[in-house]
């Protein structure tokens, strides 16, 4: 008996025609980035970035040991030869005591990064970046390109970079990783930049490695870099590693970086921009922007030398929230933590006082979009912020005579006001000359959710 050939079935046929009409259609494959900025910058930004709108800094390494001057202790001390960086060395450490005996000393003793995520959830924090490596060139994690200067070799003895991002996965907090692209005195880095960096030893021995192996060991939801400032990004090889990142990494949808990418990249390209530490725009940028600040505004990581004069207070730091979200930008807020791991309690409150704030007034701020006014100056600075069909007022400061006036909003039959935190509805009325105004809740202010900052919503205005 013959066998007849069997032909494709029905079913695959079927599947066949419809894949060749689909592309006929032109329903496209996923889109490729090519190493290059103009492909690069034309990537949406992932969402949830813009939705989170506050989030933790965190610096911590080896510079946490001395704790003395700034987390650029090393180059203050060895690249500038600071006098009072020598002289504290002399003080306080035998002669001949170089940075890299700080090393051992650095114990993260006291580190339980679940007691570090209940405190970034306290402080209403949706995202927290922690350093994996400052430009000093230790790894808070095993790096297999930093032999003896790690986290696992030298010190703690543990995966830092890991176990603080097991924890924040549990809570639904997004993990951001900061990484320096340069590092200090690497002996790879001082002959590319002896070469004029006309070679790239050091990014490729070095840089690009380790920020592989952050990406595939840890898949995290934002790369922070830095150290970008001596080299153009072709040095860095920084297009092809952003081309890898959103074509083909474990964290190709969700991953968002910065914009310190090369000498001239901050502020241009990249993802969202952070320009330079502690930027405050003017006016509603055209992009998405980060302000990043520090607690103690003398530091990034840790000092035992602070006063309390160098700490930015809660009003400080709830007015830069508030006007950085309504300019569009995130608020990324910075501590530095202890050699053993811990946050001091003066750091530990501002972040409680910011949590408590945000409990109250959240809705105003998470999720929401710049409205078309941002900053009205009357008796008192109002920053707008708007939110699906409701628009928000938040006012620095309580007028003497308990009325609000607002010149942009304009009411309709359908106006109603209250304010976050408060129940009832409160009285409004309008007025030619002074525009809208709102009849504040006569409650001695002690008796009020929060100190300062407070939110009137109102819907049904434009």
């Amino acid at each position: 008996m013959k066998s007849r050939p069997v032909g494709p079935g029905p079913l695959l046929v079927l599947l066949v025609l419809l894949l060749r009409a689909a592309s006929v259609r032109g329903v496209q494959r996923p889109r490729r980035y090519t190493p290059d900025w103009q492909s690069l910058d034309s990537r949406p930004l992932p969402d949830w970035f813009d939705k989170a709108k506050f989030g933790v800094f965190v610096h911590w390494g080896v510079f946490s040991v001395p704790a003395w001057g700034s987390e650029w202790f090393w180059w203050h001390w060895k690249g500038e030869g600071l006098p009072q960086y020598e002289q504290f060395m002399s003080d306080n450490y035998p002669p001949g005591f170089s940075y890299a005996d700080f090393g051992p000393q650095f114990t993260a003793r006291f580190f339980h990064p679940e007691a570090w995520t209940d405190l970034f959830q306290a402080s209403g924090a949706k995202y927290v970046v922690l350093t994996t490596k400052h430009h000093e060139g230790f790894t808070n994690w095993p790096s297999p390109v930093s032999w003896n200067w790690n986290s696992k070799d030298v010190g703690p003895h543990r995966d830092l970079v890991g176990e603080l991002g097991k924890a924040l996965r549990k809570r639904n907090i997004r993990y951001g990783l900061y990484h320096s692209l340069l590092e200090w005195f690497h002996p790879l880095y001082l002959l590319d930049k002896k070469n004029g960096f006309k070679t790239q030893y050091f990014v490729r021995a070095k840089t690009m490695p380790e920020l592989y192996d952050l990406v595939n060991r840890y898949q995290p939801d934002l790369i922070w870099s830095d150290g970008e400032w001596e080299c153009p990004d072709t040095y860095w090889n920084s297009t092809e590693f952003l081309s890898w990142l959103y074509n083909d990494s474990p964290v190709k949808e969700q991953v968002v970086v910065n914009d310190r990418w090369g000498q001239n990249s901050s502020c241009h390209h990249g993802g969202y921009y952070n320009c330079q530490d502690k930027f405050k725009p003017e006016s509603l940028p055209d992009h998405k922007w980060e302000m990043c600040t520090s607690i103690d505004k003398l530091s990034w990581g840790f000092r035992r030398n602070m006063v309390m004069g160098d700490i930015a207070s809660e009003c400080e730091i709830i007015s830069e929230l508030v006007q950085t979200v309504s300019l569009g930008g995130n608020y990324l807020l910075n501590i530095g933590a202890t050699k053993d791991g811990l946050i001091v309690p003066i750091f530990q409150e501002r972040l409680f006082a910011v949590g408590k704030w945000l409990s109250v007034n959240g809705e105003a701020i998470y999720s929401s979009k710049p409205w078309r006014i941002q900053l009205e100056k009357n008796t008192t600075s109002v920053w707008y912020t708007s939110r699906e069909t409701a628009v928000y007022a938040i006012f620095l400061h309580w007028p003497e005579n308990g009325v609000l006036n607002l010149a942009s909003p304009v009411t309709t039959s359908t106006t109603q006001i209250t304010m976050l935190g408060i129940q009832k509805d409160l009285k409004w009325s309008t007025d030619p000359e002074e525009g809208l105004l709102i009849y504040l809740p006569q409650l001695p202010l002690f008796t009020l959710p929060i100190e300062f900052g407070w939110t009137i919503k109102m819907t049904g205005v434009h």
